[in-house]
């Protein structure tokens, strides 16, 4: 089983929790199958412990774009306004959150270039902070919030906020807040989960993310979650899925429809687009 990659802008070494083994082999459905089997080739973690605002700040800026954009963009931010970076304050040491607040726009969007969008993440992660700081005094009492509250009541708070979606909503409640049953839906466990079958072809991000947690065990969303997500980067592809080069390229083949892949020509289509086809 292999360790889960430092540059998961989600989970990796900074996304908190630990390693833990759940027992596999007796799925009770072909979506805690498919999870089981992905938790057998990489890591199987129970998450938790991130601090709840970087959290929103790593998965604000991973939005659009890849890891390999996004983890220099989070490492830049932190250097120029954390804790300890020159940004933060004259002589005062104080936290990200009060950082960003009071940071410059266009200085913000130089130093998370490398991520794509931003200027408008600029924008956003400015606003957040303000709103952090005025409605929970600092990040420590948002902090405190997503991990004390109804889990309920954290992802409609965080869904109130603007720029946040139903993905980055769920990320925090997962690495912060410790949430079990939660199953953040990005662009990779969207496709996958339709391509598999396990999702009906033509549900959006929030249908996929219901039918989900409705079909694995709470306590194997989380590792469900990113391990899903290297599998997309490896096997899963958008453009060319490692199916085409036969069944025995890819670890789930056996679980999967093949939903929108034609291996006799060799072409990939959305499963939404292939459905209709059939129709």
């Amino acid at each position: 089983m292999d360790d889960e990659p430092a540059e998961n802008i989600s989970g990796g070494y900074l996304g908190g929790g630990e390693s833990t083994s759940f027992e596999t082999g007796a799925a009770a459905t072909r979506a805690e199958a498919v999870v089981d089997r992905l938790g057998e080739r990489y890591w199987q973690k129970t998450y938790g412990g991130q601090d709840a605002f970087e959290c929103l700040v790593r998965t604000i800026l991973s939005q659009n774009t890849s890891d390999v954009a996004s983890q220099p963009a989070h490492d830049a931010l932190v250097e120029r306004y954390g804790q300890d970076g020159p940004a933060a304050s004259e002589g005062d040491s104080v936290g990200l959150a009060a950082s960003l607040a009071d940071a410059h726009h266009d200085e913000l969007a130089e130093t998370i270039s490398s991520a794509g969008l931003y200027n408008q993440k600029a924008e956003t992660l400015i606003r957040l902070a303000g709103r952090i700081c005025e409605e929970y005094g600092c990040a420590d009492g948002f902090d405190e919030f997503v991990r004390s509250e109804d889990p309920v009541e954290v992802r409609e708070t965080l869904l109130d906020m603007k720029g946040v979606g139903p993905k980055t909503a769920d990320c925090v409640l997962l690495f912060a807040g410790g949430q079990s049953g939660v199953f953040p839906v990005d662009t990779h466990v969207h496709r996958i989960t339709r391509r598999l079958g396990v999702a009906p072809p033509d549900a959006d991000h929030e249908d996929v993310r219901e039918a989900l947690e409705a079909d694995v065990p709470a306590e194997k969303c989380g590792f469900g979650h990113t391990a899903t997500i290297q599998f997309g980067r490896e096997f899963c592809t958008a453009r060319r899925p490692a199916c085409l080069d036969g069944p025995e390229a890819c670890p789930l083949y056996d679980l999967c429809d093949r939903v929108g892949v034609d291996e006799l020509d060799e072409s990939v289509v959305d499963p939404a687009d292939a459905a209709d086809a059939d129709q």
